[in-house]
């Protein structure tokens, strides 16, 4: 096998990451990880048992009941697995993106997950988004970009995003959860959100997605071949 390249994006939520990981890995022909996804489906697997995310002996006890797999379809969309389900649409639920940030929190299931992330990224090329990804997960990446915005930008595309799909938001609400979550992900003990040092940032306040790719690609190119 020859050599691999892996691009690290992190950053707080509703940067974008997501979205322009995603067209990215298309443009560049990687593999896309969304390791917020993975997350999100232990937070789900819990909250399907009626498990708090603060209650540390209860997400002990079950987590050896989940099995979590990543499949990509034809599109190259990744599918999160739970126990053989495909949880893909369940997963995407603010208050399951609340609680997943919670449960990132314990060091049994980061250890769970980090094999599973770091195998991915030893087979293939990858585009990996999170909130520790450059720190943490692959702190050797060839890339490392940290994608941010202001609160206010986060929440109206939080907001967008959810009215698009038809589902009921309110924006004073989601920007307090954005906050609240922003506290949660750069206040936790085990692998809080920072940037790394050998990180660029990219603030997205005032660009749309074709300027984000463009300056992501510029970044990139300097750093690997694409």
């Amino acid at each position: 096998m020859g050599k691999t390249y892996s691009i690290a994006i992190d950053g707080p939520a509703g940067a974008g990451k997501s979205t322009i990981a995603k067209a990215l890995a298309k443009e560049l022909g990687f593999c896309y990880v969304d390791t917020g996804a993975i997350y999100r489906t232990v937070a789900y697997f819990l909250d399907l048992l009626g498990v708090s995310p603060k209650d540390a002996d209860g997400v002990e006890r079950y987590l050896d009941e989940l099995t979590i797999g990543i499949e990509y379809d034809e599109e190259g969309k990744q599918h999160m697995i739970m126990n053989g389900m495909d949880v893909s649409g369940e997963i995407r639920t603010q208050d399951i993106s609340q609680k997943a940030s919670l449960v990132s929190a314990y060091p049994i299931v980061r250890e769970m997950l980090l094999d599973m992330q770091r195998d991915v990224a030893r087979k293939n090329n990858v585009i990996m988004d999170g909130r520790d990804i450059g720190t943490v997960v692959l702190p050797k990446a060839d890339v490392k970009i940290f994608l941010t915005a202001s609160v206010e930008v986060r929440a109206k595309r939080r907001y967008d995003e959810l009215i698009e799909k038809g589902q009921k938001a309110e924006l004073s609400q989601i920007q307090k959860e954005i906050e609240q979550r922003d506290y949660q992900d750069t206040h936790r003990p085990i692998a809080p959100l920072k940037m790394a040092k050998d990180s660029v940032k990219l603030d997205t306040s005032d660009l749309d997605i074709a300027g984000v790719l463009a300056e992501m690609k510029r970044i990139i190119g300097e750093k690997i071949p694409v």
